[in-house]
């Protein structure tokens, strides 16, 4: 959705498999009313650009926009808000009404002639351990008077959103494609560190799901914090030949690739510490640039000069 790098494992893996239409279909259809699901045409589904969270919690959550006939006559919009901090948020009907005013914007920007809006669902999916106990209906975070709840109805906004707890549904209860239901049991199990379940390894949808999607499943579980010789007996307990191939290689070349990036942040230390021993200090924009060189041939050249340089202005010279 954003042109922004995604760093976050969680959202690599949320966007990596619902930004694919026919997984965000087939998890979707079974989480909204029965009725309006029925009416949606699910399979004309199409991802939105652009993203609507504020930097502020991209720490946090990311998004999707998907756009779908409704009744063949008219257009509606699903909007999927990933929510995976470790706290639950009780104003998060705020934000949503925040994202769903910028979608709204963006729609008479794009359609300046059209003289209705159309309807936005908003679903929230939370990763979160713990089920959150907050209302989901944007009207009771007002503050009105009991009394005079019917007298302020016409003159305040309101919604409801759709929450789906990961905490709350069972392994066996998530619905969708293979692909769909398999990053969202591994999302679940990352939070009760259960990665290594039989219900995270189910055979039958593993070998289901495409290479790039497998991918980033076992890259997800070996990012995370479990045991790596646990891993290792859980990948050669897998009996297809394929699955346990991917899983082994992967694994070796993510080993591989840490111990790469711990022997170039050795190098980057080393260079800041010759320029603060040599200099009294190293300004932090110059912190910053080594930090940002990942090329080896280039921090041993740069290495060289924080002890040959005569000054750091000299040394900058060889950036």
């Amino acid at each position: 959705m954003s042109d922004e790098p995604i760093h976050h494992p969680h959202d690599k893996l949320f966007k990596g498999a619902f930004g694919q239409p026919a997984n965000a279909a087939g998890f979707l259809r079974w989480q909204l009313p029965a009725a309006l699901a029925s009416n949606i045409d699910w399979d004309h589904l199409k991802l939105q650009p652009g993203s609507f969270v504020d930097s502020h919690y991209r720490h946090s959550e990311s998004d999707l926009l998907f756009s779908a006939p409704l009744e063949e006559s008219s257009e509606c919009l699903i909007y999927l808000l990933f929510e995976h901090q470790l706290s639950q948020d009780p104003c998060i009907a705020l934000r949503l009404l925040r994202y769903m005013v910028r979608i709204w914007e963006e729609h008479r920007r794009k359609n300046p002639q059209a003289s209705q809006l159309p309807v936005i669902l908003p679903v929230v999916l939370a990763q979160n351990a713990q089920a959150w106990e907050i209302a989901t209906q944007f009207s009771s975070l007002l503050d009105i008077p009991p009394p005079l709840s019917e007298e302020c109805a016409g003159f305040v906004p309101d919604f409801t959103f759709r929450l789906i707890q990961l905490a709350d549904l069972g392994f066996q209860a998530i619905r969708g494609t293979p692909a769909g239901i398999l990053t969202l049991r591994v999302m679940k199990a990352e939070r009760i560190a259960r990665l290594l379940d039989e219900a995270v390894w189910d055979e039958s949808l593993l070998l289901q799901v495409p290479q790039e999607t497998l991918e980033l499943l076992i890259r997800y579980i070996l990012n995370a914090d479990i045991d790596k010789a646990a891993f290792d007996r859980k990948v050669q307990s897998v009996s297809h030949p394929d699955v346990r191939t991917t899983a082994m290689s992967l694994a070796q070349q993510l080993r591989q690739e840490g111990r790469q990036e711990g022997r170039l942040e050795g190098r980057q230390e080393l260079i800041i510490e010759n320029l603060r021993l040599r200099f009294g200090f190293a300004p932090q924009g110059l912190v910053d640039a080594i930090a940002a060189i990942h090329d080896e041939a280039q921090l041993l050249r740069l290495h060289r000069a924080s002890i040959q340089a005569a000054s750091l202005e000299d040394f900058s010279s060889a950036l």
